[in-house]
């Protein structure tokens, strides 16, 4: 059995840009994890580095403009989900329109990926 993920997607985002696009996703219910500091990695920094350096190379110089910036997982808050059903297709437009807008501020491939459950800290 596949043990319990969160489905997230993986940009990389100008740090200029960065609180910008944190607080329309925050509108959302789409909220911004900076891998760096991510409360599942072990050694964010170097986890942050590895993601970065994998997004880069993957694209081969077309995304050079991206090397200094900053590797964010985005997740999906709790009203994007109806119980254990899957993730609706809504969810990931809402996601794609948001990034495509600030297409000069992000990069990002159009997947989601699976990450351990991400906890968001109770008040």
């Amino acid at each position: 059995m596949r043990p319990r993920h969160e489905n997230v997607a993986t940009v990389l985002v100008d740090p200029g840009a960065l609180a910008d696009v944190e607080l329309e996703l925050m509108e959302l219910d789409l909220r911004v994890w900076p891998i760096a500091t991510a409360p599942i990695c072990t050694d964010g920094p170097r986890t942050a580095f590895q993601v970065r350096r994998t997004m880069l190379m993957a694209k081969r110089g077309a995304w050079d403009v991206a090397a200094g910036w900053t590797p964010v997982w985005v997740s999906f808050g709790e009203s994007w989900y109806d119980g254990d059903e899957p993730l609706p297709w809504a969810a990931h437009q809402v996601l794609w329109q948001l990034l495509e807008a600030h297409h000069d501020q992000v990069r990002y491939q159009r997947r989601l990926g699976g990450v351990r459950p991400l906890a968001v800290p109770v008040e």
